[in-house]
């Protein structure tokens, strides 16, 4: 679900109607279109995908969550949603860094 990672919310619409595998990892980093959407700070696409029922707790290869990734990357209204999506904010991926971490370590 490339159009996760590019904000294409009609895309996204169209192919969970199509019953598509939110759970999908694509990429060299084992993404999902959750963790591709909130790294790209995609407020409509990260909605649409916990409408659809994706894992907020999905890991990719560096054990970065979707909360990780959208706080890493200084996306606010991305973690509000995947927070009210019952997100985990103590995951610690790999480097042993949870999202609070990593949040204000790149702000």
């Amino acid at each position: 679900m490339v159009g996760s990672c590019f904000g294409h919310q009609a895309v996204v619409k169209l192919l969970l109607e199509g019953k598509a595998d939110v759970e999908l990892k694509e990429g060299n980093y084992g993404q999902t279109p959750l963790s591709l959407a909130a790294e790209n700070g995609h407020e409509a696409v990260v909605k649409l995908l916990l409408e659809g029922k994706a894992d907020v707790h999905s890991k990719d290869c560096y054990g970065q969550t979707p909360v990780s990734l959208a706080a890493e990357n200084g996306h606010e209204a991305v973690v509000k949603l995947l927070l009210k999506g019952k997100a985990d904010v103590n995951l610690e991926d790999y480097n042993c860094q949870t999202p609070l971490s990593l949040a204000a370590e790149n702000r």
